[in-house]
């Protein structure tokens, strides 16, 4: 599902005659397999949310290559990419993300607009998905009238509407209580095995981690160990 290979990433920091270069990624070859979950783990600064924002497509690498599905995207226009991120993969981010004048409902039905489905489509599907996470009653509720679990599923179904084979989760228990981020995680395993999604989730919570089939462990920038799969 996810091809790295030589990937390098150099911020430039600085006026124009005063610029120094912070290496923040050296030298990344990795592989997430399709139906894996993946778990990236190291300390705040080492480089693992710059290695999902790369394979993503938000920033772009200074040097190496990364496949997606088989997609060499490395060289891709914004378009292309924007197109990827909506058909074949999703996002789940610490802080929810949700569009607080929408309903949940309408929170899990908008990648569905984005992607011009009908609408009689995009309610029964957005509806499916609703239940699947367990918040059926809660349809009509506003970010702001759910806890900080409901929301997370709530970006959880949103992520996982149209069915995207990859979903990128960057530290997504952050925000939770352990009893909440337990319920999360038994339902990103339980998604995992049921659809067959990929995972690749940033972390730096133990517990979080051992959901991973294999843990990737990013150092100072550098791969310290792929991980095993289980």
């Amino acid at each position: 599902m996810i091809q790295v290979n030589g990937l390098s990433h150099d911020f430039v920091l600085g006026k124009k005659n005063q610029r120094t270069t912070l290496s923040v990624l050296k030298d990344i070859s990795l592989q997430v397999d399709k139906g894996e979950i993946v778990t990236v783990v190291g300390k705040s600064g080492s480089g693992k949310s710059t290695l999902l924002n790369l394979i993503s497509g938000f920033i772009r690498p200074t040097k190496g290559d990364i496949w997606i599905d088989g997609n060499h995207v490395s060289d891709f226009s914004e378009a292309a990419f924007a197109d990827l991120r909506l058909n074949k993969m999703g996002f789940i981010f610490q802080n929810f993300q949700l569009l607080p004048a929408m309903t949940a409902f309408q929170n899990v039905e908008l990648p569905l607009t984005l992607s011009g489905m009908s609408a009689k489509n995009r309610r029964q599907l957005a509806g499916e998905m609703m239940e699947k996470v367990g918040l059926k009653a809660y349809q009509e509720h506003y970010p702001s009238e759910l806890s900080g679990g409901q929301q997370q599923r709530v970006s959880i179904a949103r992520a996982m509407v149209l069915n995207p084979p990859l979903i990128m989760a960057d530290e997504p228990t952050g925000s939770l209580d352990s009893d909440t981020e337990a319920e999360l995680l038994a339902l990103i395993r339980q998604l995992n095995k049921e659809i067959g999604i990929t995972f690749m989730i940033i972390t730096h919570d133990e517990e979080v981690a051992r959901i991973g089939d294999r843990t990737i462990i990013i150092k100072d920038g550098s791969l310290v160990e792929a991980g095993a799969s289980v």
